[in-house]
């Protein structure tokens, strides 16, 4: 333990880690690729608030918003008319991934975070730019943020809610 913590005072380029803003937002495109080499593209719009809020808005294929406050997870169907409920269990926590992360090369990290190995691209000016990973399915995941806006303080609660008619299907899971 005493030859980490000396380490890490001695050598602190190659255990850097990514900054994380105090908030974020960007669009992205988040392309997954199946073991039978079977590609789906979804785009949209990330907002990260904290930590624990995050929001992504799929515009493409379908319109979905995905909502977070770190406990619990909304998902809202908008083609199905439909809200899902869940407890969150597992999942991507790009906060807790990019904590994890460690230098591999000038602007590629690589993060070990609950059994998955996650790579991180960042830009010239040290932005989040892609993440990629395997999912829990072998599926293959990256995700390319562009228009990157990096923020000081929270977002405004209001705007990292899911948005929905009372009238949609209402499922707790």
């Amino acid at each position: 333990m005493r030859l980490l913590s000396l380490l890490l005072l001695i050598s602190p380029l190659v255990f850097a880690e990514i900054n994380l803003p105090e908030n974020f937002q960007a669009t992205f495109m988040q392309k997954i690729t199946n073991t039978k080499k079977q590609i789906i593209q979804y785009s949209g719009k990330v907002q990260f608030s904290d930590e624990q809020h995050f929001k992504w808005s799929y515009k493409k294929p379908t319109k979905k918003e995905v909502c977070t406050d770190g406990s619990e997870l909304i998902v809202v169907d908008h083609d199905l008319e439909q809200v899902s409920s869940y407890y969150i269990t597992d999942g991507l926590d790009i906060a807790k991934v990019l904590k994890k992360a460690k230098v591999h090369s000038k602007n590629i990290y690589v993060a070990q975070y609950d059994n998955i190995k996650y790579t991180i691209q960042v830009d010239a000016k040290q932005k989040l730019h892609s993440i990629a990973y395997f999912d829990a399915l072998d599926n293959k995941v990256q995700i390319v943020f562009k228009k990157m806006k990096y923020g000081k303080g929270k977002l405004a609660a209001e705007k990292m809610k899911c948005k929905y008619p009372r009238s949609y299907d209402r499922i707790r899971g």
